[in-house]
Protein backbone atom coordinates (compact mmCIF):
# COMPACT_ATOMS: atom_id res chain seq x y z
CA UNK A 1 0.00 0.00 0.00
CA UNK A 2 1.26 3.65 -1.36
CA UNK A 3 1.28 5.81 2.44
CA UNK A 4 -0.15 8.91 0.20
CA UNK A 5 -0.68 11.17 2.75
CA UNK A 6 3.11 10.40 4.22
CA UNK A 7 4.72 11.10 0.54
CA UNK A 8 2.32 14.04 0.07
CA UNK A 9 3.95 15.28 3.41
CA UNK A 10 7.13 15.22 3.02
CA UNK A 11 6.96 16.63 -0.59
CA UNK A 12 4.87 19.98 0.88
CA UNK A 13 6.83 19.88 3.99
CA UNK A 14 10.22 20.40 2.18
CA UNK A 15 9.12 22.47 -0.56
CA UNK A 16 6.42 24.61 0.65
CA UNK A 17 7.44 28.13 -0.30
CA UNK A 18 7.37 26.63 -3.86
CA UNK A 19 4.02 24.94 -3.62
CA UNK A 20 2.86 28.94 -2.59
CA UNK A 21 4.75 30.08 -5.66
CA UNK A 22 3.37 27.56 -8.22
CA UNK A 23 -0.53 27.86 -7.33
CA UNK A 24 -1.29 30.95 -4.82
CA UNK A 25 1.09 33.37 -6.63
CA UNK A 26 -1.21 35.98 -4.47
CA UNK A 27 0.27 34.64 -0.79
CA UNK A 28 3.90 35.03 -2.55
CA UNK A 29 3.04 38.41 -3.18
CA UNK A 30 1.96 39.59 0.28
CA UNK A 31 4.21 37.02 2.42
CA UNK A 32 8.15 37.43 3.58
CA UNK A 33 8.94 34.07 2.31
CA UNK A 34 11.42 33.52 4.98
CA UNK A 35 9.80 34.51 7.82
CA UNK A 36 7.83 30.99 7.71
CA UNK A 37 7.52 28.61 10.38
CA UNK A 38 5.73 25.32 10.57
CA UNK A 39 3.47 25.02 13.28
CA UNK A 40 2.86 22.28 15.69
CA UNK A 41 0.35 19.43 14.29
CA UNK A 42 -3.43 20.32 15.67
CA UNK A 43 -5.18 17.33 16.95
CA UNK A 44 -9.03 18.24 16.99
CA UNK A 45 -12.14 16.56 18.03
CA UNK A 46 -15.02 16.06 16.43
CA UNK A 47 -17.96 15.39 19.30
CA UNK A 48 -20.61 14.79 17.38
CA UNK A 49 -18.70 11.80 15.38
CA UNK A 50 -16.68 11.09 18.07
CA UNK A 51 -13.66 11.44 15.83
CA UNK A 52 -9.96 12.67 16.43
CA UNK A 53 -8.45 14.84 13.21
CA UNK A 54 -4.89 15.40 12.71
CA UNK A 55 -4.12 18.59 11.24
CA UNK A 56 -1.77 17.64 8.13
CA UNK A 57 0.13 20.94 7.68
CA UNK A 58 -0.37 24.24 9.49
CA UNK A 59 2.67 27.15 8.49
CA UNK A 60 2.81 30.67 10.22
CA UNK A 61 3.79 33.84 7.92
CA UNK A 62 4.45 37.27 8.56
CA UNK A 63 2.83 39.87 6.23
CA UNK A 64 5.17 41.91 4.09
CA UNK A 65 6.48 45.21 5.56
CA UNK A 66 4.46 44.06 9.14
CA UNK A 67 4.55 42.35 11.98
CA UNK A 68 1.13 40.71 11.64
CA UNK A 69 1.00 37.35 11.48
CA UNK A 70 -1.47 34.60 9.24
CA UNK A 71 -1.62 31.11 9.02
CA UNK A 72 -1.59 28.94 6.38
CA UNK A 73 -3.55 25.67 6.50
CA UNK A 74 -2.83 22.86 4.07
CA UNK A 75 -5.05 19.67 3.91
CA UNK A 76 -3.77 16.87 1.44
CA UNK A 77 -6.53 14.05 0.33
CA UNK A 78 -5.83 11.17 -2.24
CA UNK A 79 -9.59 10.03 -2.03
CA UNK A 80 -12.94 11.93 -1.99
CA UNK A 81 -14.68 12.07 1.50
CA UNK A 82 -17.81 13.06 2.56
CA UNK A 83 -18.79 16.25 3.70
CA UNK A 84 -15.33 17.25 3.51
CA UNK A 85 -16.46 21.08 3.30
CA UNK A 86 -17.87 20.79 6.44
CA UNK A 87 -15.19 19.36 8.10
CA UNK A 88 -12.78 22.11 6.63
CA UNK A 89 -15.30 25.03 7.97
CA UNK A 90 -14.94 22.91 11.30
CA UNK A 91 -10.74 23.16 11.10
CA UNK A 92 -11.04 26.95 10.58
CA UNK A 93 -13.30 26.89 13.72
CA UNK A 94 -11.15 25.36 15.87
CA UNK A 95 -7.70 26.74 14.73
CA UNK A 96 -8.83 30.69 14.86
CA UNK A 97 -10.18 29.43 18.15
CA UNK A 98 -6.37 28.60 19.23
CA UNK A 99 -4.22 30.98 16.87
CA UNK A 100 -6.79 34.45 16.38
CA UNK A 101 -5.27 35.09 13.53
CA UNK A 102 -6.23 35.27 9.96
CA UNK A 103 -6.00 31.72 8.24
CA UNK A 104 -5.46 30.51 4.78
CA UNK A 105 -6.73 27.31 3.60
CA UNK A 106 -5.93 25.07 1.44
CA UNK A 107 -7.11 21.68 0.16
CA UNK A 108 -4.80 19.38 -2.68
CA UNK A 109 -6.48 16.47 -4.17
CA UNK A 110 -4.62 13.74 -5.33
CA UNK A 111 -7.04 11.01 -6.68
CA UNK A 112 -7.30 9.47 -9.70
CA UNK A 113 -11.26 9.27 -9.92
CA UNK A 114 -13.46 10.92 -9.84
CA UNK A 115 -12.87 13.67 -12.46
CA UNK A 116 -15.75 15.88 -10.94
CA UNK A 117 -14.75 18.78 -9.77
CA UNK A 118 -14.55 19.01 -5.46
CA UNK A 119 -16.06 21.99 -4.02
CA UNK A 120 -14.66 24.77 -2.54
CA UNK A 121 -16.84 26.21 0.11
CA UNK A 122 -19.72 25.65 3.00
CA UNK A 123 -22.26 26.73 3.73
CA UNK A 124 -25.36 27.22 5.78
CA UNK A 125 -29.06 28.44 4.44
CA UNK A 126 -31.82 29.63 5.15
CA UNK A 127 -35.38 30.54 3.24
CA UNK A 128 -34.09 33.64 1.13
CA UNK A 129 -31.12 34.41 3.75
CA UNK A 130 -27.17 32.59 4.05
CA UNK A 131 -25.59 33.76 6.84
CA UNK A 132 -22.45 32.06 6.36
CA UNK A 133 -20.54 31.10 3.70
CA UNK A 134 -16.89 29.69 4.37
CA UNK A 135 -14.39 29.42 1.37
CA UNK A 136 -11.05 27.34 1.17
CA UNK A 137 -8.63 27.19 -1.72
CA UNK A 138 -8.26 23.86 -3.94
CA UNK A 139 -5.97 22.15 -5.83
CA UNK A 140 -7.66 19.57 -7.55
CA UNK A 141 -4.44 17.61 -9.87
CA UNK A 142 -6.60 15.11 -11.68
CA UNK A 143 -8.39 18.54 -13.41
CA UNK A 144 -4.57 20.08 -13.87
CA UNK A 145 -3.32 19.11 -17.67
CA UNK A 146 0.37 18.39 -16.59
CA UNK A 147 1.73 20.01 -20.71
CA UNK A 148 1.09 22.95 -18.39
CA UNK A 149 3.88 22.72 -16.17
CA UNK A 150 6.11 21.00 -18.19
CA UNK A 151 8.18 24.24 -18.77
CA UNK A 152 7.83 24.86 -14.68
CA UNK A 153 11.05 25.46 -13.20
CA UNK A 154 9.51 24.61 -9.71
CA UNK A 155 10.39 20.85 -7.88
CA UNK A 156 6.57 20.96 -7.04
CA UNK A 157 5.86 21.23 -10.28
CA UNK A 158 8.20 18.40 -11.24
CA UNK A 159 6.45 16.04 -8.79
CA UNK A 160 2.87 16.45 -8.84
CA UNK A 161 3.34 16.60 -12.97
CA UNK A 162 3.21 12.71 -12.25
CA UNK A 163 -0.80 13.05 -10.67
CA UNK A 164 -2.33 15.25 -13.17
CA UNK A 165 -4.49 14.37 -16.02
CA UNK A 166 -3.04 12.68 -18.82
CA UNK A 167 -3.82 10.34 -21.92
CA UNK A 168 -2.44 6.77 -20.92
CA UNK A 169 -0.11 7.15 -23.84
CA UNK A 170 1.57 9.74 -22.43
CA UNK A 171 3.10 8.25 -19.52
CA UNK A 172 6.47 7.39 -20.62
CA UNK A 173 6.69 10.93 -21.74
CA UNK A 174 5.87 12.41 -18.84
CA UNK A 175 7.85 10.44 -16.26
CA UNK A 176 11.21 11.49 -19.03
CA UNK A 177 9.94 14.94 -19.15
CA UNK A 178 9.66 14.87 -15.17
CA UNK A 179 13.45 13.60 -15.00
CA UNK A 180 14.88 15.89 -17.59
CA UNK A 181 12.89 19.03 -15.54
CA UNK A 182 14.31 17.61 -12.59
CA UNK A 183 18.10 17.58 -13.96
CA UNK A 184 17.79 20.88 -14.97
CA UNK A 185 16.56 22.47 -11.09
CA UNK A 186 20.20 22.70 -9.30
CA UNK A 187 18.59 20.42 -6.33
CA UNK A 188 21.06 18.49 -3.77
CA UNK A 189 21.11 14.92 -3.78
CA UNK A 190 18.59 14.43 -0.80
CA UNK A 191 16.14 16.78 -2.69
CA UNK A 192 16.53 15.03 -5.84
CA UNK A 193 15.82 11.61 -4.59
CA UNK A 194 12.93 12.77 -2.29
CA UNK A 195 11.25 14.05 -5.94
CA UNK A 196 12.46 11.19 -8.06
CA UNK A 197 10.93 8.78 -5.49
CA UNK A 198 7.26 10.86 -5.71
CA UNK A 199 7.80 10.37 -9.72
CA UNK A 200 9.13 6.68 -9.58
CA UNK A 201 6.41 5.46 -6.98
CA UNK A 202 3.00 7.63 -9.28
CA UNK A 203 4.82 6.70 -12.68
CA UNK A 204 5.13 3.15 -12.33
CA UNK A 205 5.79 1.54 -15.94
CA UNK A 206 4.32 -1.50 -17.45
CA UNK A 207 6.81 -3.76 -19.55
CA UNK A 208 5.21 -1.97 -23.24
CA UNK A 209 5.51 1.74 -21.21
CA UNK A 210 9.05 0.78 -20.12
CA UNK A 211 10.15 0.04 -23.19
CA UNK A 212 8.80 3.18 -24.53
CA UNK A 213 10.59 4.74 -21.92
CA UNK A 214 14.01 3.43 -22.37
CA UNK A 215 13.52 4.20 -26.46
CA UNK A 216 12.76 7.75 -25.62
CA UNK A 217 15.75 8.54 -23.44
CA UNK A 218 18.02 7.27 -26.25
CA UNK A 219 16.79 10.43 -27.69
CA UNK A 220 18.03 12.99 -25.73
CA UNK A 221 21.02 14.90 -25.32
CA UNK A 222 24.21 12.85 -23.95
CA UNK A 223 24.60 14.97 -20.74
CA UNK A 224 21.23 14.94 -19.87
CA UNK A 225 20.73 11.11 -20.68
CA UNK A 226 23.22 10.53 -18.14
CA UNK A 227 21.69 12.45 -15.18
CA UNK A 228 18.46 10.52 -16.06
CA UNK A 229 20.06 7.40 -16.05
CA UNK A 230 21.82 7.95 -12.87
CA UNK A 231 18.40 8.53 -11.53
CA UNK A 232 16.53 5.32 -13.05
CA UNK A 233 19.33 3.42 -12.01
CA UNK A 234 19.04 5.15 -8.41
CA UNK A 235 15.71 3.99 -8.58
CA UNK A 236 16.59 -0.02 -9.30
CA UNK A 237 19.42 -0.13 -6.44
CA UNK A 238 17.13 1.25 -4.22
CA UNK A 239 14.29 -1.11 -5.28
CA UNK A 240 16.62 -4.43 -4.71
CA UNK A 241 17.36 -3.37 -0.97
CA UNK A 242 13.91 -2.73 -0.58
CA UNK A 243 13.22 -6.50 -2.12
CA UNK A 244 16.17 -7.77 -0.18
CA UNK A 245 14.60 -6.66 3.38
CA UNK A 246 11.35 -7.79 3.01
CA UNK A 247 12.55 -10.97 1.61
CA UNK A 248 14.60 -10.93 5.31
CA UNK A 249 11.80 -9.82 7.26
CA UNK A 250 9.10 -12.29 5.87
CA UNK A 251 11.78 -15.16 6.70
CA UNK A 252 12.55 -14.45 9.89
CA UNK A 253 8.88 -13.83 11.12
CA UNK A 254 8.04 -17.33 9.25
CA UNK A 255 10.50 -18.76 11.70
CA UNK A 256 8.98 -16.04 14.62
CA UNK A 257 5.67 -17.46 14.04
CA UNK A 258 6.48 -21.23 13.91
CA UNK A 259 8.67 -21.14 17.17
CA UNK A 260 6.21 -18.81 19.48
CA UNK A 261 2.92 -18.97 17.51
CA UNK A 262 1.67 -15.31 15.69
CA UNK A 263 3.35 -12.51 17.27
CA UNK A 264 1.38 -9.53 17.87
CA UNK A 265 0.70 -6.79 15.39
CA UNK A 266 3.08 -4.55 16.89
CA UNK A 267 6.38 -6.84 16.94
CA UNK A 268 5.51 -7.55 13.10
CA UNK A 269 5.76 -4.07 12.51
CA UNK A 270 8.89 -3.76 14.65
CA UNK A 271 10.38 -6.73 12.71
CA UNK A 272 9.34 -5.23 8.87
CA UNK A 273 10.97 -2.15 9.96
CA UNK A 274 14.35 -3.40 10.78
CA UNK A 275 16.87 -2.73 7.83
CA UNK A 276 18.23 -6.07 6.47
CA UNK A 277 21.49 -5.98 8.80
CA UNK A 278 19.63 -6.30 11.49
CA UNK A 279 16.97 -9.05 10.37
CA UNK A 280 19.97 -10.86 9.28
CA UNK A 281 21.44 -10.27 13.05
CA UNK A 282 17.90 -11.58 14.41
CA UNK A 283 17.94 -14.40 12.05
CA UNK A 284 21.44 -15.69 13.99
CA UNK A 285 19.73 -14.35 17.48
CA UNK A 286 16.19 -16.23 17.16
CA UNK A 287 17.89 -19.47 17.47
CA UNK A 288 18.63 -19.29 21.07
CA UNK A 289 15.19 -17.27 22.37
CA UNK A 290 13.13 -19.74 24.37
CA UNK A 291 9.90 -17.53 24.52
CA UNK A 292 8.70 -14.36 22.82
CA UNK A 293 10.44 -12.38 25.78
CA UNK A 294 13.39 -13.21 24.54
CA UNK A 295 12.88 -10.97 21.65
CA UNK A 296 10.84 -8.22 22.97
CA UNK A 297 14.18 -8.20 24.79
CA UNK A 298 16.46 -8.24 22.01
CA UNK A 299 14.39 -5.61 19.90
CA UNK A 300 14.14 -3.26 22.75
CA UNK A 301 18.03 -3.42 22.80
CA UNK A 302 17.98 -2.08 19.51
CA UNK A 303 16.55 0.97 20.12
Amino acid sequence: MIDHDGLFKKLLQNFFPEFIELFFPDISNYWQRDSIQFLPQEIITDIIDGEKKIVDILVQALFQNQEKLFIIHLEHQSYTPKVFNQRMFLYYIDLYKEYRLPIYPIVIYSHDAPLTQEPSSFQIDFPGWTPLKFEYRVVQLNQLDWQNFVNTTNPVACALMSKMRMRAEDRPTVKLLSLQLLTSLGLNAAQIELISGFIGTYLKLNETEEAEFQEQIATIEPKQQEQVMEIVTDWMERGMEQGMQREAASLVLRQLNRRFGNLSTQQQEQIQGLPTQRLEDLGEALLDFTSTADLENWLSEGN
